[in-house]
């Protein structure tokens, strides 16, 4: 096989180069400048995947990954980390800019990305996989989401997490059996938790045990199961009503500078009818409440709207799928929509475009799918764009972009 010359990232983090035949290439794990040996080439009729087999020369921002697992394991959790950060924070741009001149055909550059503070130690929930056999818990390999390789320590996740993780390794045989899932999640009140996913419906009676075995390690953590089809419990040092399962940015701290950056966006709310769509726990609702917007919230997760009713100022929530809510609500003037990263469903900016709000903050945590959706408003300018640093070392990026109602 040829040396193949990397040229730039492609949306989702590949290296993008071009074999002897024109075909162009995606290689995961390359950097640009990259002149690299390929493996396991795949052709398709007009591009090809393939693997990286080793670098014959390193491109000016490639540098040596800080976690082992990202090499040695070719973990799934990363896409990005072989670069320098300056490097990763220009491509999660061009992500964004990217696909809002290729798929909404919204004539912008690349936005500014305002960076995270930390490029290590930032996330506060990790899921880990358990594999067929059960032999293994951990992370998927990039491109083979049926293998799962055993986690000594995610490098992206907050050391509070990681030292219960190691605490928790040495506990297997208190674990419950028919194991799915282990989630380790923090709070915002520095509270550890634990959450057991099972396939089976056997009541597990281990909660207590092994809560007081992390204690005796100095690692404690409220236990959570949750069976199949259930609703999560706490097991062993549930003294809180804390939504275990409950949607929260994994990186909080920059989850609150986008919140805040959207409300700011919208201007003056005060009087104002204001929807928050996909509202999760309701930190935006009881902010613009506070700010004497009328609001309504629509949510899908009854539980996240249940932990939003006790605190806060009182807001008018809807609990189910936006695109099912849209006749309950009053028409806005004003609307903040932060969907999961499948986007909105084709209802709500048909719905949209027909109430024609004065101004529409849209927080994004897919290119692609805001992408999609910005075009399908077309009776919207595109006046602002920020995207923010919330997943360094991965390819993912979180974008605000603000819409104004096109006179």
């Amino acid at each position: 096989m040829s040396a193949v010359r990397v040229l730039r990232l492609a949306t989702g983090g590949d290296g993008v180069g071009r074999l002897a035949d024109g075909r162009t290439v995606f290689v995961p794990r390359t950097a640009p400048g990259d002149l690299v040996e390929l493996t396991g080439v795949r052709t398709h009729q007009r591009f090809a995947r393939a693997r990286l087999a080793r670098v014959l020369a390193p491109g000016p921002a490639r540098v040596e990954p800080r976690c082992p697992h990202y090499v040695h394991d070719e973990c799934g959790g990363c896409q990005l980390q072989h670069l320098d950060a300056s490097a990763q924070r220009e491509a999660r741009r061009g992500f964004v800019g990217d696909a809002l001149r290729r798929i909404a055909r919204r004539d912008v550059p690349d936005p500014a990305l305002a960076p995270a503070a930390r490029e290590f130690d930032y996330r506060t929930k990790i899921t880990l996989a358990v594999s067929g056999d059960g032999r293994r818990i951990g992370l998927h390999r990039y491109d083979r989401a049926d293998q799962v390789f055993e986690l000594e320590w995610c490098h992206i996740t907050v050391p509070e997490l990681m030292t219960l993780w190691q605490a928790l390794r040495r506990l297997r045989p208190l674990f419950p059996g028919r194991l799915d899932a282990i989630v380790l999640r923090g709070d915002r009140d520095g509270g550890r938790h634990v959450l057991f996913r099972t396939s089976g419906g056997e009541a597990w009676g281990g909660g207590r045990p092994l809560l007081a075995e992390l204690r005796a390690q100095g690692a404690p953590a409220t236990v959570w199961w949750q069976p199949p089809g259930g609703a999560p419990r706490a097991v062993g040092g549930g003294g809180s009503a804390y939504p275990a399962t409950v949607f929260e940015q994994v990186h909080p701290e920059m989850g609150d500078r986008v919140r805040a950056h959207a409300i700011t966006a919208l201007g003056p709310v005060s009087g104002r009818r204001v929807w928050d769509l996909y509202a999760g726990m309701g930190q935006t609702s009881a902010a613009l409440a506070a700010a004497g917007a009328r609001v309504q919230s629509v949510e899908v997760d009854r539980r996240a709207v249940e932990a939003a009713e006790r605190v806060g100022p009182p807001v008018r929530r809807l609990v189910g799928r936006v695109e099912h809510m849209l006749d309950e609500l009053t028409a806005p003037d004003l609307v903040i929509t932060n969907p999961p990263r499948s986007g909105m469903d084709a209802r709500v900016p048909e719905a949209l475009e027909r109430l024609r709000p004065e101004r529409l903050v849209y927080i994004s945590c897919d290119p692609a799918t805001l992408a999609r959706d910005l075009s399908r408003l077309p009776a919207f300018r595109l006046t602002a764009v920020q995207a923010f640093d919330l997943f360094p070392q991965t390819a993912h990026v979180e974008t605000v972009a603000v819409l104004e109602r096109a006179s």
